[in-house]
């Protein structure tokens, strides 16, 4: 007795590509990754406030330079007086398992903001080999060889 085993990657049929397209193109309005983040940051005007949604004791052991720090909790009360509707927001928390910049994100497109989610939060910004600041100065660590290239760009 012969026994077919079935493909679980195409158990479920893939879409047509006007589908995945109009998907992907929907997911790239969404977020944004931590090494275009930091890429876009060198510039004067990157365009867009980047902002740490955790609690202030998670804002002093590490934070991304220049960051807006606005706990979730404190957005419908502050946003208004620390941001600009006119320019965009990328929010982050912690990292991938952490949905607090997916609830940041959610709070400030309420109040009537655009804004992105940045994918991997502040443990993606260190593990690429991104300067941060704690509240005793700035800090680097070398990037992890498993999340960005030890040298030379990633070429996605």
């Amino acid at each position: 007795m012969t026994t077919t085993v079935q493909n679980p990657v195409l158990q479920v049929t893939p879409a047509a590509p006007a589908e995945a397209a109009a998907h992907f193109r929907a997911s790239l309005r969404l977020y944004a990754d931590v090494s275009d983040v930091a890429a876009a940051l060198t510039a004067d005007d990157p365009g867009f406030v980047i902002l740490d949604s955790r609690s202030t004791e998670s804002w002093d052991q590490g934070h991304i330079p220049g960051a807006v720090h606005l706990p979730t909790a404190l957005i419908p009360a502050q946003a208004g007086d620390l941001l600009d509707k006119s320019v965009p927001v990328v929010t982050y928390c912690w990292g991938p398992g952490c949905n607090g910049a997916t609830r940041a994100a959610l709070a400030l497109a309420e109040l009537g903001y655009q804004v992105k989610e940045m994918l991997g939060g502040f443990e993606y910004w260190v593990r690429e080999g991104f300067a941060y600041e704690t509240w005793q100065g700035p800090e680097h660590r070398d990037a992890d060889p498993l999340t960005a290239p030890v040298a030379g760009a990633c070429g996605c």
